[in-house]
């Protein structure tokens, strides 16, 4: 779908049914970038094919890496012929990241420590986005980086060079930033230590163990010894509790819903918004399963359920930044008020979400109050239905097309193209729970 876009009129039947989440966007990055480093044939089964991860699979093909895709008993398997720690060769042409700031990130770090020049750059969007706390530590471990803005921003041009291990203690929580610099230690002999100031996703470190990457973590000190092969894997990518979300909520809010989502991730540092959901008085059943590799998994099943407002900030806040537009649909829908705080870090994603969350749901005629770290929303049993702008996020767009459901006439959106980012198939998963009218 592409321009302007109507999704939903007013719901009348419940979503019921069972359907399989896509692939986790976070660890197919990774998957990807480990096994391209490892020496032999790795296998990642039920990788996301979105527009974000390919990105990072046509990086490491533009740098001599081998990467067929096939269908696995139905299920979408990329093979990855790994080179080694050193074993990329110098690009032809700029790695353009799209809208994938996991790719730019996680990639700046990695080429700092080759032995070959690099351009990357991205979007509108991603050329926007804040990379001074990737490049400062990595200038700190002798890495050449330039980039426009003052050093701020894409286009990043990387000189590769041989770096060194540093300590580094993290500013603020961020997985992406601590990624970049375990990735940039892992191709060097030393150890090197990033040093956490809160959680944030783990995904890095549990594939760093999963792949025998010597690695360890001390309280908040996260340590990998760099320079030693590692052998190809079998990975297993389970579904993206990101984008269970958005039926988590759906099936909450919609009057008769009840959803089975298979085969979820709910990594511990992933799922504060089933807790969250919770906490308004969301009816979910977490049933855990047996899984491959590192990463816990679980079935999970949703029923409607009568919400209710609260405050919303601290640790659950900042586990779950990426379902952030979606639980404002939540919050619209639930009893008093909902506040999110110490959610700063949302004025630079994809785009400045709590402002252009609080327009989307403005325009449905839901009292919604801003603040410089979030914003509170006052819920309401009756919407309208509204123009909504996206600024091309793709959680925006599958957050107001759940919100359109259950507003009048439906909500139109500039840009549902955007969902293909992180999320193909959606708006098919939708309608398949949608059933007749």
């Amino acid at each position: 779908m592409s321009a302007s876009s109507q999704v939903g009129a007013t719901q009348t039947n419940p979503l019921r049914g069972s359907i399989s989440i896509p692939g986790d966007k976070s660890i197919t990055h990774r998957a990807v970038i480990l096994s391209a480093l490892a020496e032999g044939q790795s296998r990642i089964v039920g990788y996301l094919p979105s527009e974000d991860c390919e990105r990072t699979l046509t990086a490491f093909q533009s740098m001599g890496i081998r990467i067929t895709s096939e269908l696995h008993q139905g299920v979408p398997t990329l093979l990855v012929e790994g080179k080694g720690l050193q074993g990329l060769s110098e690009p032809e042409d700029v790695i353009d990241c799209g809208n994938s700031g996991t790719t730019l990130r996680l990639m700046t770090g990695l080429l700092a420590g080759q032995s070959f020049f690099s351009v990357l750059t991205g979007d509108a969007s991603l050329r926007k986005r804040p990379m001074a706390r990737v490049i400062d530590p990595l200038r700190l471990m002798g890495g050449e980086i330039h980039a426009r803005a003052g050093g701020k921003q894409a286009p990043l041009a990387v000189s590769g060079r041989r770096l060194s291990p540093i300590q580094y203690p993290l500013p603020i929580a961020s997985a992406q930033v601590k990624s970049a610099i375990l990735l940039a230690g892992l191709t060097i002999p030393g150890r090197t230590t990033v040093y956490e100031p809160g959680p944030s996703r783990d995904h890095t470190e549990r594939m760093f163990q999963y792949f025998g990457i010597p690695f360890e973590q001390k309280e908040n000190a996260l340590t990998v010894t760099g320079g030693l092969p590692f052998k190809a894997r079998t990975i297993e990518v389970p579904g993206d509790i990101s984008s269970a979300a958005f039926f988590l909520v759906a099936g909450s809010i919609i009057p008769g819903s009840e959803i089975n989502l298979s085969n979820v991730g709910v990594n511990p540092t992933r799922a504060a918004v089933v807790e969250i959901l919770k906490k308004m008085g969301a009816d979910i059943h977490v049933v855990s399963r047996q899984g491959t590799g590192n990463e816990p998994v679980a079935d999970l099943k949703v029923r409607a359920a009568n919400l209710k407002g609260c405050v919303i900030e601290g640790a659950l806040m900042s586990g779950a930044l990426d379902e952030f537009p979606i639980l404002c649909i939540a919050a619209a829908r639930a009893e008093g008020r909902t506040v999110f705080r110490e959610a700063a870090e949302l004025r630079v994603k994809e785009s400045d979400r709590i402002e252009m969350m609080a327009a989307a749901l403005r325009g449905m005629g839901i009292l919604v109050e801003t603040f410089s770290d979030g914003m509170a929303v006052t819920g309401r049993p009756d919407w309208k239905g509204s123009f909504c702008r996206t600024a091309g996020d793709h959680r925006i767009a599958m957050s107001m097309a759940i919100a359109g459901l259950l507003a009048p006439g439906g909500n139109q959106m500039d840009d549902m193209a955007c969902i293909n980012t992180s999320f193909p198939g959606f708006t098919d998963l939708l309608s398949e729970l949608n059933g007749p009218s």
